[in-house]
């Protein structure tokens, strides 16, 4: 399929932007079928506005938990507080205890 730059006008703010052929192949790849209604001004400002920064990435950092390795009894960093029913293991013994 061949892509061509395309000329389409943000709902947000009314400024024409383009929808650049290299820009319709990533969309396609990523099996987007929508095309983008702001442009990338209004896209940036919008997810800022929604608890992210301009580069997408959410600025709300996660609380995490320091608790003891059951595996190898070091310091594990995780995103939930453990309750003590199961064994809680840092990222290296979590790898080695996956049976992959």
């Amino acid at each position: 399929m061949a892509f061509v730059d395309r000329a389409i006008t943000c709902v947000a703010c009314g400024q024409p932007f383009t929808f650049t052929a290299s820009e319709q192949e990533l969309f396609a790849s990523r099996g987007f079928t929508n095309e983008p209604k702001r442009c990338a001004n209004c896209r940036a400002q919008r997810r800022a506005s929604q608890g992210g920064d301009a580069s997408g990435v959410g600025s709300v950092q996660r609380e995490m938990f320091e608790v003891t390795c059951a595996g190898c009894g070091g310091i594990a960093r995780v995103p939930f507080e453990p309750k003590g029913v199961k064994p809680v293991y840092c990222n290296t013994c979590y790898q080695q205890n996956r049976g992959y």
